[in-house]
């Protein structure tokens, strides 16, 4: 007997590991880490509050829970945003 094949992902972002340090994103097939040094209102947050994260028009998460918001943008070119998350 053969197994069906997987169905496509439907999750455009999730939450790969939560860590004493930060968080790992995984978001249209790009991997992310968001250092709490950098990104403050993640420490201390409950789990479901952390992975319930949304893409908005492809370019746009939002944590619902947490109020925060962040572009795409600026996690792919750190270079272009030097200013610091507080």
């Amino acid at each position: 007997m053969k197994s069906s094949p997987l169905g496509k992902n439907t999750s455009e972002v999730e939450v790969l590991n939560i860590s004493s340090h930060g968080i790992w994103l995984y978001v249209a097939g790009e991997e992310y880490f968001l250092p709490y040094k950098d990104y403050p209102w993640f420490k201390g947050t409950k789990v479901e509050d952390i992975i319930d994260v949304k893409i908005l028009h492809s370019h746009h998460l939002h944590w619902p829970r947490l109020d925060v918001d962040l572009e795409l943008e600026s996690l792919k070119y750190l270079d272009h945003y030097p200013l610091k998350y507080a």
